[in-house]
């Protein structure tokens, strides 16, 4: 009887790991399925301010910084690569943006218009979309 009892223990350790390695599957498809709803709704959200704030050029590089934070916050939680790299590089186009004058703030609106259609494309793709 003895014997039968020591047996179950690795069974019950190697039950628990199999659950433990599942969880982590399950948390990463949670991870990108968040990541894949929150990276379009980061940029659409962005366009719309941009369009907002185009005689206002210290709001626009706020809404600019602002925005590339978030992106980084997703790139963070992605559990897809290409999902994080994309982010991270758009994340770093909009920090790179400097806003100080209408003229710039025209010249940002075409630059993030470019490059969120770019980034939304690689979003879709690796989103399975």
């Amino acid at each position: 009887m003895r014997r039968l009892k020591s047996q179950f223990v690795p069974l019950a350790a190697l039950t628990m790991f199999v659950f433990a390695a599942g969880c982590g599957e399950v948390n990463n498809t949670i991870d990108k399925a968040q990541s894949c709803l929150e990276a379009p709704k980061i940029v659409t959200e962005l366009g719309a301010k941009l369009t907002d704030l185009k005689d206002d050029p210290k709001a626009m590089e706020k809404a600019l910084d602002d925005s590339a934070a978030k992106l980084n916050e997703v790139a963070d939680k992605a559990a897809n690569t290409t999902l994080k790299q994309a982010s991270d590089d758009l994340a770093k186009t909009l920090s790179g943006i400097n806003v100080k004058d209408v003229n710039d703030a025209v010249d940002a609106a075409q630059k993030v218009g470019s490059e969120t259609a770019a980034y939304l494309e690689k979003v879709a793709k690796a989103c399975g979309g």
